[in-house]
C-alpha cells in the first residue's frame, strides 16, 4: 500500500477540482453573513445568471480569516486558485468582470492563492 503523502493529496485535491468545473465560493458563516456575504453572494448570483456564465455560485463556512469578511474563493480553470478578502458590491462585481471574464487577478483583494502543482 502506498503512503500518502502531501503532494499526492494536494494532486488528488487539484484533480477534483479539474472535474467539478469552475466555482465560486462565498463565506456564509456568521461572521461573513454579519459582514455582509449576503449581499455579495446575491450579487454574483444574480450577474453569473445575467451573464450566463459556466461558473457555480456556492456557500461555504468559516475560513478562519474572519478580519477579512465577507471572503470569496473563486476558482477558474488554468487559474491558480484565490481568495479575496474584504468584498463588496464593487468588488463581487469586479471578480465577475476581471477574474471570471477578463482572467485577471485582483491584486488588491487577495488574502490567499493556491497554486495548482500538477
Amino acid at each position: 500500500m502506498k503512503k500518502l503523502t502531501k503532494e499526492t493529496l494536494d494532486a488528488c485535491r487539484s484533480e477534483s477540482q479539474r472535474k467539478r468545473g469552475n466555482w465560486i465560493k462565498v463565506g456564509m458563516s456568521t461572521c461573513g453573513i454579519a459582514a455582509g456575504a449576503g449581499d455579495v453572494f446575491a450579487i454574483l448570483q444574480n450577474e453569473a445568471q445575467k451573464r450566463n456564465l459556466d461558473i457555480r455560485i456556492e456557500k461555504c463556512g468559516c475560513a478562519g480569516m474572519c478580519y477579512a469578511e465577507p471572503l470569496v474563493e473563486v476558482y477558474v480553470e488554468g487559474m491558480p486558485q484565490v481568495v479575496y478578502g474584504d468584498v463588496d458590491k464593487e468588488t463581487a462585481l469586479a471578480i465577475i468582470d476581471k477574474h471570471i471574464s477578463g482572467k485577471r487577478l485582483l491584486n488588491d483583494h487577495i488574502y490567499n492563492v493556491k497554486v495548482d502543482r500538477s
